[in-house]
């Protein structure tokens, strides 16, 4: 439960809605145990009058119906304030994870399908912190007071036995299930997030596991996830319905306490009887929060354990660090690798101390085998990674002391996987420069190809691309990435197999105009392709992660 104390914070920020949800949630259950006391004496009491003497039918009935229609009123109110800040807890939740995650991500501890299952799955189960537990918890200990003193001022004989048995209900019951259920809950949330991780995997790679054969794998996975989680699951039911049971049992105690307590009472005139049968079903009505409690109290555990995997992935030490004295950018945009070392093993390295320089406002292609490290030079430069050893230097500066946001204002990058986001053909270019108006949005699409193909969709840059990128084709996709990062102001851009996806006729007029598209920055472009004569200023071919050749 310590963890989930770790997000206090984001709970004040909405403290005024849930202190509204609380007020209401404990009007509503007021509303029912004065309903239910109400008509339990008027029932009593009517049937008690003797024949021919007067009785107000008018003053109970009216109290009947009106806190009938309050407690409706509250209920309503109660649902649509919590849910409502619930909601909005959970998107500030996403929000802030979102941006702890920028700098440990890449991680080589969390696979992509794992973080997404602690961004979605685990953060949806922190839904039952307030809604469904920290909310009837207090509302549950504020009736049990309010109750006893009730009691203490009418029934003086039952407020200590009331008070005892609401206790152990509400307070040590949902405590023991916390200590029985915290395994299960745990298995629960992490066969979860395995069976997450299963459908992901098997969705990413459809096309390859149905044509390898290999689907068998995929669906063994999901079964024995599923097999697990069903197991947590059919066990916190279990445990939740023994604790439903104590629980009623406990309200037991409490209504017959009162009872024995009223009958002890009655011959001395010290309670009447209708008195009597109102404390009786008021008592009754004060264990509805108790009820909620039970449910919530199993989801509790999961909510915990899920607050524990947020707490590891905040915990993990950032893959990158930033400069303790940041430096400003230099005022060129020339970049020099200076011996730099790069492996995932010290035994493998993938660049072995290289060395390269790009004067500013040139074009120079890295060349080379798959493998040989040319998109690792990407990820350096934009520091995705840092070399164990060596130095990059941008206009001189290193970039390691540079600010990371300072960096990447200097420095674009377009990767082999670069994504179509599901938004419109506006927003996804204006990724790259935000200020950009439609005129530049048009031009850029010009050189890329695609504004007629932008042009010819329902709403032209307004079109909605649909989950990466669907209205368009795998080539068409790809031009609009490029688009996005010739869009970016940055000095210098690097380029990761831009041209893949186009025609071989486009993809030669590209590279024959990237330097005058470049309009004057540096430029890494990392191809597999065949250069156009004099395309570029000058070719780099790695091999091995070494500079195997320079051609001029």
């Amino acid at each position: 439960m310590k963890a989930i104390l770790s997000f206090a914070p984001l709970f004040s920020r909405v403290r005024g809605a849930l202190a509204i949800a609380l007020i209401l949630s404990l009007t509503t259950l007021a509303m029912g145990i004065a309903l239910l006391g109400v008509s339990g004496w008027f029932l009593t009491a009517a049937a008690l009058t003797t024949a021919g003497a007067a009785f107000n039918l008018f003053g109970p009935s009216a109290a009947v119906r009106g806190l009938s229609f309050a407690r409706i009123l509250s209920r309503y109110g109660e649902k649509l304030t919590g849910h409502d800040t619930t909601l909005r807890l959970l998107s500030d939740l996403r929000r802030w994870l979102f941006a702890k995650l920028f700098p440990i991500v890449p991680s080589k501890d969390l696979s992509r399908a794992d973080l997404v299952s602690r961004l979605v799955g685990d953060v949806d189960a922190l839904d039952t912190v307030f809604l469904m537990a920290l909310g009837p918890i207090a509302t549950a200990l504020l009736t049990v007071l309010a109750m006893s003193i009730g009691l203490g001022v009418l029934l003086p004989g039952a407020a200590l036995p009331y008070a005892a048995a609401s206790l152990i209900a509400i307070v040590g019951v949902p405590l023991t299930l916390i200590a029985l259920s915290r395994q299960a809950g745990n298995e629960a949330v992490s066969a979860a997030s395995a069976l997450r991780q299963a459908l992901l995997d098997g969705l990413d790679g459809h096309q390859d596991l149905v044509l390898l054969g290999a689907t068998s794998r995929t669906i063994n996975a999901a079964d024995a996830a599923a097999d697990r989680l069903a197991k947590a699951k059919t066990r916190l039911g279990l445990l939740g319905a023994l604790a439903g049971g104590a629980t009623q049992f406990f309200a037991g105690v409490a209504m017959v306490s009162v009872l024995v307590a009223g009958l002890s009472a009655l011959p001395s005139g010290a309670i009447d009887g209708p008195l009597l049968a109102g404390l009786v079903l008021a008592v009754v009505a004060s264990f509805e929060a108790s009820a909620m409690l039970v449910r919530s109290t199993t989801r509790l555990t999961s909510a915990a354990a899920a607050a524990e995997r947020i707490e590891a992935i905040l915990a993990a030490p950032s893959q990158l660090i930033e400069a303790a004295e940041p430096v400003a950018a230099g005022d060129t945009a020339d970049v020099t690798f200076d011996n730099v070392l790069y492996g995932y093993s010290a035994d493998r390295p993938v660049l072995d101390a290289l060395s390269f320089a790009v004067p500013a406002g040139t074009c120079v292609a890295l060349v080379g085998p798959s493998g040989a490290g040319k998109s690792t030079i990407a990820q350096l430069l934009v520091r995705l990674a840092d070399p164990q050893q060596g130095e990059i230097r941008i206009g001189g500066v290193p970039i390691q002391n540079m600010r990371l946001d300072t960096l990447r204002e200097q420095v674009t990058l377009m990767t082999q996987d670069a994504p179509v986001f599901n938004d419109s053909v506006r927003a996804n270019l204006r990724i790259g420069n935000p200020d950009a108006d439609d005129a530049a949005l048009h031009a850029v699409l010009r050189r890329v190809g695609l504004d007629e193909v932008i042009a010819a969709l329902p709403q032209g840059l307004n079109t909605i691309l649909g989950e990466a990128g669907r209205t368009l084709s795998a080539g068409q996709a790809r031009r609009l990435c490029l688009a996005r990062a010739l869009l970016s102001p940055a000095r210098v851009l690097v380029l990761d197999e831009p041209t893949a996806g186009l025609d071989p006729e486009a993809e030669a007029a590209f590279l024959t105009d990237l330097r005058d598209i470049a309009a004057g920055r540096t430029v890494v472009l990392i191809t597999h392709t065949t250069l156009p004569a004099n395309s570029m200023d000058r070719t780099l071919t790695l091999r091995a992660g070494r500079l195997s050749e320079a051609i001029a």
